[in-house]
């Protein structure tokens, strides 16, 4: 498979590596600099030049250096149907995530986001001990709460909220989506200080209290912590993908298994599928691979963390499912609130200027005055042939 590389960071040099060892050739790159490191013999082109078929099979986009540039032409890869292999995340922005997903199902094309770590094995056994639990098999492990701790080298903002974005999948997988997130920072006014000692806690439909933690190591990575009565157990998740996850429970052998290459990835973009239907013997079946949309959810709780530390309390997450029609429903939703506020300020000046037009024999402003009903019955009745809209655009197949 012909690749091209559209900029570049760790994540994506690791996929990059994996790729050619696979046999995979990394043919075009744009916006980056170090090409003879991450692609030796790979021709510079302008991102542009990826949008053509003829030119790779697919394409790796990377976040390091950011520009909207770059994010303009992963909007017009994705809007084209081109494969698209991504970084999690490339910007943390949950209105651009969704956009995107937008896009990608408009366009039927596959966009798969970097999200290997959900199909170790240690996290499909993690989850099922999990529901285990909570649906009464074992009495004697009844769920306390799950406890995240990321070492991070660099605390501060950008890399902090950008591993929040990839542990949050983590969480969504083992306790399912969260209905309230809490930040709380030393610093709470956006100071650096209040990055390097982040906590996060998160409350889901499974009952299951979440904490996702800021903390220092000699070793970069996570370490997940199962409370449970009685025990517990402990996975940790190297950065260092040549070393091995390790999984711990008291009165038990300690057990390792290698990080999960990159294999299940490459192969939904080899396939030319979407994540959500593509599947192989390298994707554990209990949990299937991530999809945008997960992504995009996974971005829009780092997101939430800056609005919690300012505002000083939770937010509530109303899981809300982003599309074209929830967007115009939306948009009618508020223009019709604002008809009916801009009808109530006409008729309070159309008879404030009725009254003067009255008084002073102004016969221009007594007909502006009088023709008050015919424009607020105008306004109302453009607004409810718009609510036909959907149906006159409306893609076959789509429901409501």
């Amino acid at each position: 498979m012909n690749l091209g590389l559209l900029g570049s960071d760790s994540q994506m040099a690791s996929v990059t590596a994996a790729a050619v060892t696979q046999g995979d050739r990394i043919a075009l790159v744009a916006d980056i600099a170090a090409i003879a490191t991450l692609a030796p013999g790979a021709e510079w082109v302008p991102p542009d030049a990826l949008l053509d078929p003829g030119g790779c099979d697919a394409v790796l986009v990377g976040s390091d250096g950011w520009s909207d540039r770059r994010a303009e032409t992963v909007r017009l890869l994705v809007q084209a149907g081109r494969p698209v292999l991504a970084s999690q995340p490339l910007a943390l922005s949950m209105l651009w995530a969704w956009e995107l997903e937008m896009i990608r199902r408009d366009a039927g094309g596959p966009l798969v986001p970097l999200l290997p770590d959900r199909c170790h094995p240690f996290v499909a056994r993690l989850r099922s001990l999990i529901e285990g639990a909570l649906a009464g098999d074992d009495a004697s492990a009844g769920v306390e709460s799950l406890v995240l701790e990321r070492c991070l080298a660099d605390r501060g903002r950008g890399a902090v909220l950008g591993a929040l974005a990839r542990d949050a999948d983590l969480v969504r997988v083992l306790t399912g989506d969260p209905a309230r997130l809490s930040a709380l920072g030393v610093d709470p006014s956006g100071g650096e200080a209040g990055w390097q000692s982040l906590v996060v806690g998160l409350s889901g439909p499974a009952s299951v209290p979440v904490r996702w933690q800021v903390a220092t190591a000699a070793e970069p990575g996570l370490r997940l912590s199962l409370h449970c009565v009685g025990d517990g157990v402990v996975v940790w998740i190297p950065d260092d993908r040549s070393r091995d996850w390790t999984w711990s429970r008291a009165g038990e052998r300690e057990e390792t298994a290698p990080h999960v290459p990159f294999g299940p990835v490459l192969a939904l973009l080899a396939a030319g599928q979407s994540a959500t239907t593509a599947s192989g013997p390298a994707v554990p079946e209990e949990v299937p691979a991530a999809t945008w949309a997960d992504a995009a959810r996974a971005i829009e709780l780092a997101d939430t963390v800056p609005r919690s530390l300012a505002k000083g309390r939770s937010v509530d997450l109303h899981q809300e499912e982003f599309s074209e029609l929830g967007t115009f429903r939306g948009t009618m939703a508020s223009l019709g609130c604002g008809i009916i506020l801009a009808a109530l300020v006409l008729v309070v000046f159309a008879t404030l200027l009725g009254g003067l037009a009255h008084e002073f024999g102004w016969g221009f402003g007594g007909w502006l005055a009088g023709i008050w009903p015919a424009v607020a019955l105008g306004a109302l009745g453009v607004f409810l042939v718009l609510q036909l809209l959907p149906l006159v655009v409306a893609r076959p197949g789509e429901h409501e």
